[in-house]
């Protein structure tokens, strides 16, 4: 049970993509707080990929357990890829989002009035009902 602790704190927070972008999942913020604290033993994928191999590794002994070490064992590969391929775990860090200033978003003011009906069509509109 430690250990699946330790995968879901290791786990949850998303990394950051190189390119577009990337959603925060609901309080990632604190738990990636606590991977960026452990530097690279977090960061680096060979080290992820070694750790999920040696949690499967006790895992396969029990049969109940056996479907655990099967994820546990195709993660660790994953990561096994990702790291020869040179990727790294990166927190999503929020940019300050600046106010638009008023003068900047208006570029052109519009040089035509809005399309209105004739004053007599407007006043000749039965109301209408609500519903």
């Amino acid at each position: 049970s430690v250990a699946g602790v330790l995968v879901c704190l290791l786990e949850y927070p998303r990394s950051k993509r190189i390119k577009g972008s990337t959603m925060e999942r609901c309080g990632q913020k604190y738990l990636t707080a606590v991977v960026k604290l452990f530097g690279p033993l977090t960061r680096n994928y060979y080290i992820r990929a070694v750790l999920h191999a040696a949690l499967a590794v006790p895992a396969g002994f029990l049969l109940s357990t056996i479907l655990g070490t099967v994820c546990l064992g195709i993660a660790s590969g994953i990561y096994l890829l990702a790291a020869v391929r040179g990727e790294e775990w990166r927190p999503i860090e929020q940019k300050p989002r600046e106010r638009p200033h008023m003068g900047d978003t208006i570029k052109q003011p519009p040089s035509n009035p809005p399309p209105r009906p004739p004053a007599d069509a407007r006043r000749k509109q039965p109301p209408e009902a609500g519903g």
